[in-house]
């Protein structure tokens, strides 16, 4: 499977709580963090609703 490095690029004051929720779990709790994922479905639903706060790149 694929990976993607998900980094987060603004900060997640005045974010909704269901967007904190979806960056903690995945991991991500500063600006610049990165954290390295599988592709699958359920991290691809969670990067749908912060997509805004978020770089996402492919990792070979």
């Amino acid at each position: 499977m694929a990976k993607l490095k998900i980094t987060q690029t603004i900060s997640r004051i005045g974010t909704t709580a269901q967007q904190r929720k979806n960056l903690d779990a995945l991991g991500l709790r500063k600006i610049n963090q990165s954290v390295v994922h599988e592709d699958s479905k359920m991290i691809l639903g969670m990067l749908e609703v912060v997509k805004h706060l978020v770089k996402v790149e492919p990792v070979k």
